[in-house]
């Protein structure tokens, strides 16, 4: 294997993905946290409508990459970021770039459920009413539908949508922010750990989920569970200490990965 340490560029394309499949490409990405750098020159690019799955140990820099490109991270006073993260070929850090309108094309759903404290219906409708995505009552109607079906969740809610979001299930809770998420029509939907505080079951229904919205979404998923990586995604990249290690079709990087320090994680050595 090779233990060359020299950080890792944009991987070969895989036939028979063309480069107009690159619905993201990051390039050179540094993230500082005041004087500490996070992230260390990540080059990565994101296919069209499958999933990309984030593995490596607490601390490594996955979390802090998938905020990057929605510019979560412009939130933290002391963060940083520089290079570039072209979405559709256009570089979202660009002054010009409005963040709410790149926000809504790039959802994001977060470690732990976090429903609005309003009704199932609000939670969902919230984001078409602030975006003035509906233009009637009934159009809202019909997108809170359709998100909660796509989100698997219509069936166990449509008889009680005036009920609180936050009186779900742990489990429908996730699905009901992943509804509140793709309900204004995103291109992309980052999930941080979505299935870190739930159950088999739930975590079972998400894992199902993430496989219906691939057809339609590019998804980016962190995840510390390299089982649920294995099942979920195409693709796989390995963080450690800020770099990139390795990148590649997912069945690849867990059964003959190029670098060590790839095969000392998913092997357990280290973690």
């Amino acid at each position: 294997m090779n233990t060359a340490t020299a950080r890792t560029r944009p991987d070969p394309l895989p036939n028979p993905m063309a480069i107009d499949s690159i619905k993201i490409a990051a390039r050179q990405i540094e993230v500082y946290y005041g004087s500490k750098r996070a992230l260390h020159g990540i080059d990565l690019d994101i296919y069209a409508k499958s999933v990309t799955a984030l593995i490596g140990p607490s601390g490594c820099g996955k979390s802090t990459f998938l905020r990057c490109i929605n510019r979560m991270n412009d939130t933290i006073a002391t963060c940083r970021t520089t290079g570039e993260v072209l979405l559709d070929g256009e570089n979202i850090y660009d002054s010009a770039v409005d963040v709410v309108r790149l926000r809504a094309r790039v959802g994001m759903v977060f470690q732990k459920p976090n429903p609005f404290p309003k009704s199932i219906y609000d939670n969902v409708a919230y984001g078409p009413r602030i975006h003035g995505i509906a233009k009637s009552r009934a159009q809202l109607d019909e997108i809170v539908q359709e998100s909660l079906e796509r989100a698997s969740l219509w069936k166990e809610v449509k008889d009680r949508l005036n009920d609180l979001g936050t009186g779900l299930s742990g489990g429908q809770q996730q699905r009901l922010c992943i509804a509140r998420a793709i309900a204004v029509s995103p291109e992309v939907i980052l999930m941080d750990e979505p299935c870190s505080s739930l159950d088999p079951i739930a975590t079972a229904k998400v894992e199902e989920l993430i496989g219906e919205l691939m057809e339609n979404y590019t998804i980016i998923i962190v995840t510390h569970s390299m089982q649920q990586a294995a099942r979920v995604s195409q693709r796989t990249a390995f963080f450690h200490l800020g770099d990139l290690v390795e990148v590649g079709d997912t069945e690849k990087i867990f059964t003959n990965p190029q670098d060590e320090r790839t095969h000392g994680y998913i092997t357990g050595r280290f973690g």
